[in-house]
C-alpha cells in the first residue's frame, strides 16, 4: 500500500498537442481515486503515465514517496486491469492468475497460497481449472483483478474495466469492485467515462475536460457545488438545467432569458446586468399546485416513465418567450402529458449560479 502524487504532470505529442495540462493531484493510502470524463479527456492517458506506459513530458509521478518517472512498469509495483481482461486464452483460470509470479521467481507452495486466497476472495475457486472462454464476461474479470490482488501491489490502476459488460453485470461488478478494494485497502486509481461509476465507487473524484482536471474533491462535494458550466452537465444524470439569465432588481433577483424573475433562496446572486446561467438539478424542481407559488414553468414536450421517477422534458415558458431544455425529475406516481403546463418551485438552496462568460461558479 502507497500513497499516490501527481505535480504538475504533462503530456504534449509532437510538441504541439498538450493531451493533459499540468494535473496535480495527492491519493491517500488505500484511497480510492476515480479519473472521469468524456473520451479524448486525458484521463486515460494520465493513467498509463502513472503506470509507466506512457512517458511524461513534465512534472512528476511518485508512489509512496519515491518519484518513479523514469522507472518502467514492472519496477513501479503496481497492477492493472484493463477493460479486454488480457488474458491467455490457452492457460487455465489457475495459471493466469499464477503467471506473474512465476516470472518473478516466487516459490510454489506461495503462489499455490496467494492464488487459492484470492480465488476464494473473488468467488473462483469453482474455476480453476477452467480457461477463459468457459467463462462469462464477469468472471473474465475477476481474473483479471484476481491476477492484480496476487501480486500484493503498492497501488491497482483500472483503465475502464467494466465497459465491455452489460449494464446489469456493471451494477454488480462496481459494488464487488468497491467492496474488494475497501477489504484489501490498497491505494487505487479508477479511469471511466461513466459518471455513475465515478460518483459510487470514488472517494476522490477528479472531473476531467481537454486534458484539465476541472474539479477535485468528494463525489458529493462535487453533486453540490459544481465548480464549472462542464462539471455542473456532466456529473449527474439527467444532467442538469442550464437556463439563460442577467442579475436584476440591483442584485436582489434573476431576469430569465425566457422572461420571468426568480428570487432564488440561500445563493448569493449577481450585480445588476451581469449575464448568468442559472443551474437546477432536475431533482431540485417541485410540482406545486399553485401558479402563483411557481418559480418557473415548465411546458412539457416529451416524458419518459422509468416506474420510481418520471422525466418531464419541455422549456421554460413565461407567455410565449421560452427558453432551452428543461427536465424536471418528478415522483413516479405524477400523471404528466405532453403539451401540460408544470408549475415548478426550486428546492431552497439547490440553485446554482455560473458566469455565462468564463463558465465558473459565482
Amino acid at each position: 500500500m502507497a500513497t499516490v502524487e501527481l505535480k504538475d504532470v504533462r503530456k504534449t505529442y509532437g510538441g504541439t498537442v498538450e493531451a493533459v495540462k499540468g494535473i496535480s493531484l495527492s491519493i491517500p493510502d488505500g484511497a480510492m481515486c476515480v479519473l472521469v470524463g468524456p473520451s479524448g479527456c486525458g484521463k486515460s492517458t494520465l493513467l498509463r503515465m502513472i503506470a509507466g506506459l506512457e512517458a511524461i513530458t513534465s512534472g512528476t509521478v511518485s508512489i509512496d514517496g519515491k518519484v518513479v518517472n523514469t522507472l518502467g512498469p514492472a519496477e513501479r509495483d503496481i497492477a492493472m486491469v484493463f477493460q479486454n481482461y488480457a488474458l491467455y486464452p490457452h492457460m487455465k483460470v489457475y495459471d493466469n492468475m499464477a503467471y506473474g509470479l512465476r516470472n518473478r521467481g516466487t516459490p510454489k507452495d506461495e503462489i499455490d497460497r496467494r492464488v487459492r486466497g484470492a480465488a476464494a476472495t473473488l468467488g473462483l475457486t469453482e474455476f480453476l481449472e477452467r480457461k477463459p472462454r468457459e467463462l462469462s464476461g464477469g468472471q473474465r474479470q475477476r481474473v483479471a483483478m484476481g491476477r492484480a490482488i496476487v501480486r500484493n501491489p503498492k497501488a491497482f490502476l483500472f483503465d475502464e474495466p467494466l465497459s465491455n459488460l452489460d449494464a446489469k453485470l456493471r451494477g454488480q461488478m462496481r459494488v464487488e469492485i468497491k467492496n474488494l478494494q475497501r477489504s484489501l485497502g490498497v491505494t487505487s486509481v479508477y479511469v471511466t467515462h461513466d459518471q455513475v461509476e465515478a460518483m459510487t465507487l470514488a472517494d476522490t473524484l477528479v472531473v476531467m475536460n481537454q486534458g484539465v482536471a476541472e474539479q477535485i474533491d468528494t463525489p458529493m462535494a462535487i453533486y453540490a457545488r459544481p465548480a464549472t458550466i462542464f462539471v455542473a452537465g456532466f456529473i449527474g444524470s439527467p444532467a442538469m438545467n442550464l437556463l439563460a439569465a442577467e442579475g436584476g432588481d440591483n442584485g436582489k433577483g434573476l431576469k430569465l432569458a425566457s422572461g420571468g424573475f426568480l428570487k432564488p433562496r440561500d445563493i448569493v446572486l449577481p450585480e445588476s446586468g451581469r449575464s448568468v446561467l442559472l443551474g437546477v438539478r432536475p431533482e431540485h424542481l417541485t410540482l406545486v399546485g399553485d401558479r402563483k407559488n411557481a418559480d418557473i414553468e415548465l411546458k412539457v414536450t416529451a416524458v419518459e416513465t422509468l416506474g420510481a421517477d418520471t422525466l418531464a422534458h419541455g422549456h421554460s415558458v413565461s407567455g410565449d418567450a421560452r427558453s432551452g431544455e428543461l427536465i424536471a425529475r418528478l415522483p413516479g406516481n405524477v400523471g404528466v402529458d405532453v403539451d401540460d403546463l408544470l408549475p415548478l418551485a426550486i428546492n431552497a438552496g439547490s440553485a446554482h449560479i455560473f458566469d455565462a462568460g468564463t463558465g465558473r461558479r459565482v
